[in-house]
């Protein structure tokens, strides 16, 4: 009989999962990001993902990084064709035209929310809470090429939706350490 697998604390159990799923289960997944650069990082994955696996995506991770200069929103806003083109040549890093035009275009989205709200955390933030549906909305309103998987990973992976870890995970208590938003206010 098959194991229903629940959720991604079920998934990292396996011996056999490549060990990059687990660091970033007990590193990354779930925990609070205070810095905007940092959120658009994990953004720009969640977008890159579509369509293929999460363990392609972590693989790559360092090549993206290098790529769109360590995430920068201020310098990747500012990427001309040329760049895309060097984007697109980068076997590195998944050479879509519509998810690195998208990542460019959605720095300069985030640029209009700091100058508005003064962070595109304190965006989140003010945004919050709300149900899936109302963000995948919001997302969709705001950025190019934010679908509801993508949505919902990028909040849960960063503390704004619940569902990261299971109760009995061992980091879910370190992610409530970090006090995520979703943990902070009842939800709708």
């Amino acid at each position: 009989m098959e194991q229903k697998i629940n959720s991604y604390c079920d998934v990292v159990k396996n011996p056999a999962l490549d060990p990059l799923h687990k660091k970033y289960h007990d590193q990354e997944y779930g925990f609070p990001i205070d810095d905007d650069n940092a959120l658009f990082e994990r953004l720009v994955l969640e977008i890159n993902q579509a369509g293929l696996s999460w363990l392609t995506i972590l693989r790559k991770k360092d090549n993206f990084h290098k790529a769109f200069d360590g995430f920068n929103i201020e310098k990747v806003s500012r990427y001309s064709t040329k760049q895309i083109q060097r984007l697109l040549n980068d076997a590195g890093i998944i050479r879509n035209r519509l998810k690195i035009e998208a990542t460019i275009e959605n720095a300069r989205r985030i640029q209009a929310l700091q100058k508005e709200f003064g962070s595109f955390r304190k965006w989140l933030d003010l945004q919050h809470p709300k149900s899936k549906d109302e963000w995948v909305k919001l997302f969709k309103q705001t950025f190019r090429f934010t679908g509801g998987e993508i949505v919902n990973e990028f909040l849960m992976s960063t503390g704004y939706l619940p569902g990261a870890h299971s109760e009995s995970c061992p980091i879910y208590k370190k992610v409530a350490k970090r006090k995520p938003a979703w943990m902070k206010i009842n939800r709708r």
